[in-house]
């Protein structure tokens, strides 16, 4: 994945800080957004963040492991 691709969200991924569902349970499957950035490094030096991708659905951002976004 690369920044500006297109995704999907594959998986149930529940998140509680979504802005239109503040503090409620929310399920990003089946959600479409823009990879922001995948983190590989930080000043330099090689990292494995557990969820490395950054997806961007409008003004609400989030981050994904590989395995649970799909092309869009």
């Amino acid at each position: 994945m690369q920044p500006g691709d297109q995704v999907k969200v594959c998986r149930s991924v529940v998140v509680y800080h979504h802005p239109q569902h503040r503090g409620e349970a929310f399920d990003l499957q089946g959600e479409q957004g823009e990879v922001v950035s995948v983190l590989n490094d930080w000043k330099g030096r090689v990292i494995s963040p557990t969820l490395p991708v950054i997806v961007a659905f409008g003004k609400f951002r989030a981050h994904f492991r590989a395995d649970e976004l799909e092309p869009a």
